[in-house]
């Protein structure tokens, strides 16, 4: 029983502090000025904890240290290490790492990062071999991961143990990073992967393509500046997609549309910022977060806003967050709950609930959400 893991250390750093990506060195230099601190390696053990009733007949195929071999080795696995140590990873070590695996004949691959990682897996073997993602980067838009990095571990289980499963062709997709940071989604399909299929545990391809109703983000718009009106002494802080951005145009401020915004009385207060200048700013006043649905997903929290982290969530308290969306943005779920991953399961679990979104001007509905 043989798995491939394949672990980009600098996936999702740029998140919380507000630089949308890690691709290339200057930014990952600017990240780490910031104080970004690496995300995939925690993800990755808690799908690596999943595969632990495996432990005795499972051999993990790995790279040198942060690559994968110091999660795998710190829960007690069978590792065999392949490559050569770096001090810095590039892509290349990605895909020298996913094509010697896939060429040993690996059952399946395991891979933490976002949609560049995964671009860098189909570089390497295209649908050679199958493969789970574990989300962990700030972009991920393809389908080849996990809701969850449990969940990761969950589909990697049942692949091992030899369960039944369909495997599918997932599309890869990526976007340019430098256009994402000017406010620009510019989504790109680069192919596809094999993946052991799991509808309740696959994460959904973002549709980008849903047209939203305009009359109705206006009327969202004309109600939370009554809301604000109502409340000048609260800072509201506006997460980022497009649903927000009728707010923005409403008061005629500069809307940052893939960052976070705060507004007090009306008037801007910051833009695009941070984790950290977002917890300075508000310090202990009373604060209210808007936030929208991601389209086909159903992610609010956890995914392209990771500047809104768990510490975010828990100042401004969950009774002072507001969902809007359209009903068409509803009905792209199909049924599927709003999903919110943290990385911080008591956070995750405060939105087992029924939660109200704004749909337009004088309409809210319940819909289920979920933390995972």
């Amino acid at each position: 029983m043989e798995l491939g893991l394949i672990v980009n250390p600098i996936a999702g750093m740029g998140g919380r502090v507000g630089l949308k990506g890690t691709d290339g060195p200057e930014v990952l230099a600017k990240a780490r000025e910031l104080g970004a601190k690496p995300e995939a390696p925690k993800k990755t053990m808690e799908a690596l904890k999943i595969l632990e009733p495996l432990k005795e007949q499972l051999k993990i195929y790995t790279y040198p240290g942060v690559m994968g071999e110091q999660e795998a080795k710190t829960l007690g696995f069978k590792t065999i290490v392949l490559g050569e140590q770096k001090e810095i990873t590039q892509d290349q070590d990605t895909e020298a790492a996913a094509k010697e695996m896939q060429e040993l004949g690996v059952k399946l691959i395991m891979f933490a990062g976002g949609d560049g990682t995964a671009r860098n897996i189909h570089n390497a073997i295209g649908d050679l071999t199958p493969v789970i993602g574990i989300p962990a980067g700030v972009k991920i838009h393809s389908g080849v991961y996990a809701t969850h990095p449990k969940n990761a571990g969950n589909i990697a289980l049942k692949y091992l143990q030899g369960e039944t499963m369909e495997i599918k062709e997932v599309e890869v997709m990526d976007i340019d990073e430098e256009a994402f940071r000017e406010g620009q989604v510019v989504a790109k399909l680069f192919g596809y992967l094999k993946v052991p299929h799991d509808e309740e545990m696959l994460q959904v391809m973002k549709d980008g393509t849903i047209e939203s109703d305009g009359a109705a983000l206006e009327g969202i718009a004309f109600r939370l500046v009554e809301e604000m009106e109502a409340n000048p002494e609260v800072f509201y802080i506006l997460g980022s997609g497009t649903s927000i951005r009728p707010v923005m145009e409403e008061l005629k401020l500069p809307n940052t549309l893939l960052g976070i915004d705060i507004i007090k009385n009306k008037k801007l207060v910051a833009q695009d910022v941070n984790e950290k200048e977002l917890l300075d700013i508000i310090g202990n006043y009373p604060a209210k977060l808007i936030v929208t649905v991601i389209g086909g997903q159903g992610y609010i929290l956890g995914r392209g806003n990771q500047q809104l982290s768990h510490e975010v969530i828990k100042k401004v308290g969950k009774e002072n967050i507001i969902i809007v969306a359209t009903r068409s943005k509803l009905n792209s779920l199909e049924g599927r709950p709003l999903l919110v991953d943290t990385g911080d399961q008591e956070t995750n679990s405060m939105f087992n609930d029924y939660l109200k979104v704004m749909v337009d001007y004088n309409t809210e509905t319940v819909y289920k959400a979920q933390g995972l």
